[in-house]
């Protein structure tokens, strides 16, 4: 490169950076007076009593918690309350009352039916809800939201995903209705 053209090269790199740098201090200075318009305008709130009030925390402080005898991560319910008027009657040992286990939720098709490939693979269960079909191996997800896990000759095991819960359906034969039975 020949030196003229080097000279050419550091003014026009030099115009660039001056029109950078005036870009920069023109949006600074604009941002400045824009700051002070709204430093001007700005009204304090209104305050009943501006003191730093210390007697709170300390009240805090001594507080002391007089629970019921009620456990917090317990689904149990609290004994009853021992009042003056209250009489306890004959003296029985408390209830303890387990909470229901989780049920899963049963399948929102129909199992109608399974077979298998000659290869030897998984069985393949048949879905159906109302005209849609649907044919999951074992092991696969049905609507996304329950996973296959057995398929038997009169049942079907399966999971229900997002809780690991267990569950299983019955084959129903197709054409059973209860109104047919009468």
């Amino acid at each position: 490169m020949t030196q003229r053209k080097q000279i050419i090269v550091l003014v026009v790199l030099l115009v660039v950076a001056g029109a950078i740098w005036y870009g920069f201090m023109r949006d600074r200075t604009s941002a400045s007076s824009g700051t002070v318009s709204v430093a001007e305008n700005f009204q304090l709130l209104s305050v009943e009593n501006p003191q730093i009030h210390r007697d709170g925390p300390e009240r805090v402080r001594k507080t002391e918690y007089k629970g019921n005898g009620r456990d917090i991560f317990s689904s149990i319910p609290p004994p009853p309350p021992q009042g003056k008027n209250h009489d306890p009657g004959p003296s029985t040992p408390p209830v303890r009352m387990t909470p229901d286990p989780p049920k899963v939720a049963p399948l929102p098709v129909k199992f109608f039916g399974y077979g298998a490939v000659p290869s030897g693979s998984n069985r393949r269960a048949f879905f159906t809800d109302g005209e849609d079909v649907y044919i999951v191996s074992e092991g696969e997800v049905l609507l996304n939201r329950f996973r296959i896990l057995k398929v038997n000759n009169a049942s079907l095991d399966y999971e229900e995903i997002s809780s690991g819960l267990r569950g299983t359906a019955p084959l129903e034969e197709p054409g059973s209705s209860p109104s047919a039975t009468q």
